[in-house]
């Protein structure tokens, strides 16, 4: 599912327009980023959490030329799924 996908569907489930869903999801994304780069973590109940982690330097090796290289530490985000999303998940999986 891409962008518009996404807009339409959660638009023709709700009562907002395309252009209202579009905004409320610009905000919501907005906030996400602004928490993450507070370095804090954003919890939704019954879906998950989102985290800020801190992957260390490490060595990688070039996969075509067998040099060695640096990576650099970097941060990434993390997403930890909640039981009852795990729950729905594997229970869909069971009925197909």
């Amino acid at each position: 599912m891409n962008y518009k996908d996404f807009i339409q569907k959660v638009s023709t489930q709700t009562t907002l327009t395309k252009e209202e869903t579009e905004k409320l999801l610009e905000t919501a994304i907005n906030v996400f980023l602004e928490q993450l780069t507070e370095n804090k973590s954003i919890g939704i109940q019954g879906f998950g959490t989102f985290e800020l982690r801190k992957k260390e330097e490490r060595i990688i090796v070039h996969p075509a030329t067998k040099k060695r290289l640096l990576m650099p530490p970097k941060l990434t985000v993390h997403f930890k799924s909640s039981n009852v999303l795990k729950e729905k998940l594997n229970n869909q999986l069971k009925n197909e």
